[in-house]
């Protein structure tokens, strides 16, 4: 009798210990008290998995359990009835421009509304070769300042080359290679994720594929990302599918993972060819390359006139080197005609609206809009633009049809490219949620989830983010279903969110009740190597 007594108290000892490792992220003894206890909601743990009815539990800024809270007599402070409600991993958006409010002297700027209100607790930002490139600098500032959600940075190729050359379209020498990949080297040790490329833009696009390979290998040892504006994503040098091959051999030859920014086939010329672009990534991925992709759902870009318009070759040297070329007669000619094969690519003058507010008046309106009432022909009212100060456009170019099939490619994650003027700042989330998720059975809801979380935080090395699951910092959001959707449009691009009701970053309520607390709890992130 007494060694049944014995063995049924061994036994009871063990059980919360037995119990801990059966459920996911179940707690060490029965009856633990979190901070917080999200309690009934179905529970969308970023993985992939399947939702399941599970209940989550914070201490801290960590989570500390996932599963049946009431079996396990788990209790809260506070407890969150998420009865209909979606319980996620907080959202990593891969690709912003959100550096400018992350690093302003305004608190409301740092607090990133835009991006909470749509579930997001993550930011990348520094895409485009723009990041800075003392990066250690950056990120002490934000942990100093505050900011709303966390943050990580690229540092940007472009801005390494501009402080070494500055707007110069010459090649680098060996010399200049060495000392652009030791600044990386150093952003790299700071903490950056990557190095970003942007080779679309002036002075970025005059450099060779070996210039930047070279600089690239130096975040290899860290094994870091480059991050790249393809140097075309149409048909104006090397096309969208050489594109795409540089960018992969660039990824090669530095032994860097490749990241393919807000991935499309933009313009008539390239309609279509998805396919092509999506196999010619999984033929890479296939052979062992790490190679993923990001893209935003909306068939417009965001960029300026001029960007959109005018031949990268006119661009060198800077604004005063241009102005002399269009004072040169057939010099101008030639840079009319080229941007008016631009324009033609682009959809004609009808599908550049203009977002940005200034003086003039222009915003809201359309190129094709402003031409006719000055009776003036559409490139020269741009190449006035451009001159006077150049203006952020919305630039419709794409098909549905191409945005799917990049969608449903298996190594496709969702980033905003979130600027001022369009509306994906403020509804890239909850947009791909309402339309590809909800109301069009493009992307399950577990595949929504994991391209927005787990995905992001593994391709980018964010350790202990993107899933839901004991040890995991506690980056959680909250969202009713049923109200989960984008408001901001092309012609109101700045309306927040709807339908987040609880948003946890590092375990702190940002959005509590459907409403922004105002706290800044986000934290400044360095990419750390296995």
């Amino acid at each position: 009798m007494r060694d049944t007594r014995s063995i049924a108290m061994a036994i009871r000892r063990c059980l919360p210990g037995i119990f801990g490792v059966l459920v996911m992220g179940g707690i060490a003894k029965a009856q633990d008290r979190a901070d917080l206890l999200i309690r009934g909601g179905m529970v969308v743990d970023g993985s992939g998995s399947a939702p399941r009815a599970a209940d989550v539990a914070i201490a801290g800024d960590r989570i500390v359990f996932v599963g049946d809270a009431t079996a396990f007599r788990i209790e809260g402070r506070r407890t969150v009835d998420a009865r209909g409600l979606i319980v996620a991993p907080g959202f990593i958006d891969t690709h912003t421009h959100t550096l400018g409010d992350l690093s302003s002297d305004d608190a409301n700027l740092r607090r990133n509304v835009a991006y909470l209100a749509q579930g997001v607790t993550t930011v990348l930002t520094g895409n485009d070769g723009g990041g800075p490139v003392d990066v250690g600098a950056r990120l002490t500032k934000f942990a100093r300042d505050g900011i709303g959600t966390n943050a990580a940075l690229f540092v940007g190729f472009g801005s390494v080359r501009s402080a070494v050359l500055g707007m110069s379209g010459a090649a680098a020498t060996p010399a200049q290679v060495a000392q652009m990949s030791s600044m990386v080297r150093r952003a790299m040790e700071q903490g950056a994720v990557g190095m970003s490329a942007g080779l679309y833009y002036a002075p970025q696009s005059f450099v060779s594929t070996e210039e930047v390979i070279g600089v690239a290998r130096a975040v290899a040892p860290y094994d870091g990302v480059y991050d790249t504006h393809l140097r075309d994503e149409s048909s104006y040098t090397v096309g969208l599918l050489g594109a795409i091959a540089e960018a992969l051999q660039i990824g090669r030859e530095s032994g860097v993972a490749v990241n393919v920014s807000h991935i499309k086939a933009l313009g008539t010329d390239v309609w279509g060819a998805s396919d092509s672009a999506i196999a010619t990534i999984r033929a890479a991925r296939e052979r062992g390359q790490r190679v993923t992709a990001d893209q935003y759902p909306y068939t417009a870009s965001g960029t300026s006139v001029g960007a959109s318009l005018l031949p990268r070759w006119a661009e060198a040297g800077g604004r005063d080197s241009l102005r002399a070329r269009l004072r040169d007669g057939s010099i101008r000619a030639r840079i009319m005609s080229e941007m008016a094969e631009n324009l033609r690519r682009r959809g004609g003058a009808e599908s550049l609206l203009i977002t940005e507010r200034d003086s003039r008046g222009l915003a809201g309106k359309r190129l094709s809009e402003i031409a006719a009432a000055r009776h003036a022909d559409a490139v020269e009212v741009a190449i006035d633009i451009v001159l006077s100060g150049d203006l952020g456009v919305v630039s419709f170019n794409m098909q549905d049809d191409d945005i799917v099939r990049f969608m449903r490619a298996e190594f496709t994650m969702t980033g905003s490219d979130g600027s001022d003027g369009h509306p994906r700042k403020f509804g890239t989330f909850p947009r791909k949620y309402r339309l590809y998720v909800k109301e069009r059975p493009v992307l399950s809801l577990a595949e929504f989830v994991h391209r927005s979380s787990q995905m992001a935080a593994v391709a980018f090395g964010l350790k202990d983010r993107g899933v839901l699951a004991k040890g995991m910092f506690a980056d959680v959001v909250v969202f009713d279903p049923a109200t989960f959707a984008d408001r901001a449009t092309y012609d109101a691009p700045e309306r927040l969110a709807t339908g987040v009701r609880y948003l946890l970053v590092n375990g702190q309520m940002s959005i509590d009740e459907g409403r922004v607390s105002g706290i800044l709890a986000g934290r400044a992130l360095r990419r750390e190597r296995d």
